[in-house]
């Protein structure tokens, strides 16, 4: 079962305009493959709807809007972080729907400890934000700290437009990272292609995460040596040919 339609999910209260240059860096090193970026509820187009408590709640709401967008399946996924729970979750309840899935620096109970899912040092900044808020800047430098390497603040302006076009609620934003937190994955993974890619400078989510899954798995596994936890912004054209090379073989 073959598929050119790839579904691309963000992470916690990230939304589709977040992906930048990639979605082309992507469909240039995959021509004739069809990109549809979805927001989770309570993030970017769908910063008004309330977030889910549950990771299945949020995979249900994917499937029903590709389903009011009459595209049928099969999908390939690629997701990164929360939004690849979400595609693990897909994977398990519905299998029918996906020929294929990458996942991008996610971590998963019961494979890995709560202090590599999410590494203690950035709980308080985490917190903070989450549950008193702080300026637009004050979120988008600290998102900006926590997932890139590169840290290139080129990015920040465009941010800063997506939050005040599309802003998450402190609410959504804490029941985004409960569901994240209490989420476990399936001991039995499923059994469709699966692409597990990692960056082994991630300081927000071990890269020893992404080994475990690809381990319990028998996923296959891809390494960056030094990009962040956000891989599609740090090197989105290495994305794209990790996938390119393993759809190849």
């Amino acid at each position: 079962m073959k598929s050119n339609t790839w579904i691309f999910l963000r992470g916690l209260t990230r939304e589709s305009g977040h992906w930048g240059d990639f979605v082309a860096q992507f469909q240039q090193a995959l021509p004739g493959s069809r990109v549809v970026t979805l927001d989770l509820p309570g993030n970017g187009a769908l910063h008004g709807t309330r977030s889910p408590w549950s990771v299945a709640e949020m995979m249900a709401h994917c499937r029903a809007q590709l389903a009011a967008r009459h595209m049928a399946p099969p999908y390939n996924l690629l997701a990164m972080s929360l939004g690849a729970m979400v595609a693990l979750e897909w994977a398990g309840e519905a299998p029918q729907d996906l020929a294929a899935a990458v996942l991008i620096n996610t971590s998963l109970q019961p494979f890995s400890p709560f202090w590599q899912r999410l590494r203690p040092a950035h709980y308080a900044a985490l917190l903070r934000l989450a549950l008193f808020g702080g300026t637009p800047l004050a979120w988008e430098c600290t998102a900006l700290r926590l997932t890139s390497k590169r840290g290139d603040a080129s990015v920040l302006p465009r941010w800063l437009q997506l939050r005040q076009q599309h802003p998450v609620s402190r609410g959504n934003a804490l029941r985004q990272l409960i569901a994240a937190a209490r989420y476990e994955a399936p001991r039995s993974l499923p059994r469709i292609p699966v692409l597990v890619l990692g960056s082994e400078q991630d300081s927000l989510v071990s890269v020893a995460c992404s080994k475990a899954l690809a381990r319990h798995g028998a996923y296959a596994l891809r390494l960056h040596p030094d990009a962040g936890h956000d891989l599609p912004l740090d090197d989105g054209p290495w994305v794209a040919q990790q996938v390119r090379q393993w759809l190849a073989g």
